[in-house]
């Protein structure tokens, strides 16, 4: 079983960068995929970027591409989000999940089989 911790979030304007950071412990991180998601009040949790367990393939929702970048670390089994180009409608708290088995589909929150607790985004206008 692994143990996932997320920081790095803030406050932060429209059109500035963070960096989400998820260090993992408790089991050996690259046997897993590693994902992002966001869940604003009131909205469902939506997928944001994935990365397999080598880190040689990243998969991004529609509405980051081109602004965010994940990236893993198997020697710090870390997993990072890098977010740049801010909009209000990124304010969300964000997610680190990992999942073991093998993913069909890395947009959807049922193949993760572990969660963090969250930390908050907040992009002001």
């Amino acid at each position: 079983q692994v143990q996932l911790v997320e920081s790095g979030g803030g406050l932060v304007q429209t059109g500035g960068s963070l960096r989400l950071s998820c260090a993992a412990s408790g089991d050996t991180f690259s046997r897993y995929a590693m994902g992002w998601f966001r869940q604003a009040p009131g909205k469902e949790r939506e997928f944001v970027a994935a990365v397999t367990w080598s880190g040689g393939t990243t998969y991004y929702g529609d509405s980051v591409k081109g602004r965010f970048t994940i990236s893993r670390d198997n020697a710090k089994s870390t997993v990072t989000l890098q977010m740049n180009a801010l909009k209000p409608e990124d304010t969300a708290a964000y997610y680190c999940a990992a999942a073991l088995q093998i993913i069909e589909d890395y947009g959807l929150e049922a193949w993760y089989d572990y969660w963090g607790q969250g930390t908050q985004v907040t992009v002001s206008s």
